[in-house]
């Protein structure tokens, strides 16, 4: 048996025809004939009832119509599938997220506008810190992560700059410099700093040290904060003070304010990263998508 005799059966059912019904399918209808008697043959059953006019479907015939119009109902659902998925419009992708990335408004709304443009795709979100995401992609449990560069020992991972998004200063509720509206990193010198493990993010880790040394100063090491988020109420609790992502302004906790920086600052950067040599429709749909928010939300906020 073969998916065409079902096609056949059906047209043949719909019709209540063979002449109709060879005309819909685009041949003769002697040959459409024989090749349903050879169906018959090979089940060992009449699916239809020969009239002077016309056929019609026997007891077994109407017992088999809705099972081919089933098998027939898959077939094409999985060639849609199929096409969806090599042209990256259908699917699950599996989006690994750094610490704090879904503060910055332009990931979620992004991440939302592609479901809403492609309703076909399912999207699972994790997050993670850049580390551990390198490790997921490696062993394949996320397809694409939007990390803080640099990634270490990233061969075999393609990494592309999304954005560099400033930094604010943290500072607790009644803090001497609370008032000023832009401060100056020298003016932390001294400050106990909370700043998360540096194996969570490297780069900005990093960053934060460096822009500090460039200032003229060490940082003073406080408490360590286990993810970058953490920092925010552990400053609200009056354990020192921070430099975050600008995006975790937003959080309202009770007891902190942000300020901006005067003079050079450090600045958290966001990247996008994948497999290399893998072909992923789904993927390079995302990372485009992911790329041009990104471009205009830099050159509108930032530039």
């Amino acid at each position: 048996m073969e998916l065409r005799h079902l096609r056949y059966f059906l047209a043949i059912a719909e019709q209540g025809s063979f002449t109709r019904a060879a005309e819909v399918l685009g041949m003769e209808q002697p040959p459409l004939s024989q090749q349903i008697r050879q169906f018959e043959e090979e089940l060992g059953v009449r699916l239809f009832q020969r009239l002077s006019r016309g056929v019609r479907l026997t007891t077994i015939g109407e017992d088999l119509l809705p099972q081919a119009q089933a098998i027939l109902g898959m077939q094409k659902l999985f060639l849609t599938t199929a096409q969806g998925l090599a042209r990256g419009e259908r699917g699950l992708i599996r989006v690994g997220l750094a610490g704090a990335v879904s503060f910055l408004p332009v990931i979620p709304l992004t991440i939302r506008k592609f479901r809403e443009t492609w309703p076909g795709i399912t999207v699972f979100l994790e997050e993670s810190n850049t580390p551990a995401l390198k490790e997921a992609l490696a062993a394949r449990q996320v397809d694409v992560a939007i990390i803080r560069p640099p990634m270490p020992d990233s061969e075999g991972i393609a990494i592309h700059h999304l954005l560099a998004e400033p930094t604010v200063v943290a500072l607790p509720k009644g803090h001497p410099l609370a008032a000023d509206d832009h401060i100056s990193l020298s003016d932390l010198a001294g400050e106990p700093f909370i700043l998360f493990p540096r194996e969570l993010g490297p780069g900005f880790h990093d960053a934060i040290l460096s822009a500090c040394h460039n200032a003229g100063f060490t940082p003073l090491m406080g408490q360590t904060a286990p993810q970058i988020a953490a920092t925010v109420p552990m400053v609200a609790a009056g354990l020192g003070i921070s430099l975050v992502p600008q995006s975790l302004a937003q959080i309202h906790a009770e007891g902190v304010t942000f300020h901006p920086i005067s003079g050079p600052a450090p600045s958290a950067d966001l990247a996008i990263a994948f497999s290399k040599g893998q072909h992923q429709p789904l993927v390079s749909r995302f990372a485009t998508v992911l790329r041009e928010a990104c471009n205009l939300d830099i050159s509108v906020k930032y530039r």
